[in-house]
């Protein structure tokens, strides 16, 4: 799976240079949630029962706040050749690569947010500082459950 689409972190690879691995994969909850979804694996629980796409969606819910926009956002971005992974390290949602670690650094952060937020100018600052800082595109996505769409905000800081 990490081959075919960069899921997951080779347990005890920080950063794999190739492919040429024998260690298990540790994949995030929304990772393996997708990968479930287009049946390309299943999932179990600790006692190795196999869980239900109904039951790993609930485990989700409950594990994710806004989990069905964050998915709609995950699912998208991967679907138009992305590879996302977790952005807790970069104070967001996801962090997003065009080709995948390893290869090249996540070019940009994505917050996902509701069409009704709120952003203060002291969150833009913050937000915009700390992708300066990494060097990433800082990028708001707005998924629109609805409407099935999604906007995506991105802003930079320029120096005059």
């Amino acid at each position: 799976m990490f081959k075919d689409g960069y899921y997951g972190k080779p347990l005890g690879i920080p950063k794999p240079k190739d492919f040429e691995f024998d260690a298990p994969l540790i994949l995030d909850l929304m990772e393996g949630y997708y990968l479930a979804a287009k049946k390309v694996m299943d999932v179990e629980d600790q006692t190795g029962k196999e869980l239900t796409p109904k039951q790993l969606h609930e485990v989700c819910e409950s594990s994710y706040t806004d989990f069905a926009e964050k998915f709609m956002v995950y699912r998208k971005l991967r679907e138009d050749g992305f590879v996302v992974t977790p952005g807790i390290k970069f104070g967001s949602d996801f962090a997003v690569y065009e080709h995948g670690p390893g290869i090249d650094h996540a070019p940009y952060i994505v917050q996902v947010e509701s069409p009704d937020s709120k952003m203060t100018a002291t969150s833009m600052v913050r937000s915009g500082r700390l992708a300066t800082t990494v060097r990433k595109q800082f990028i708001i996505a707005i998924p629109d459950l609805e409407k099935k769409s999604i906007e995506f905000l991105r802003y930079d800081w320029w120096r005059a």
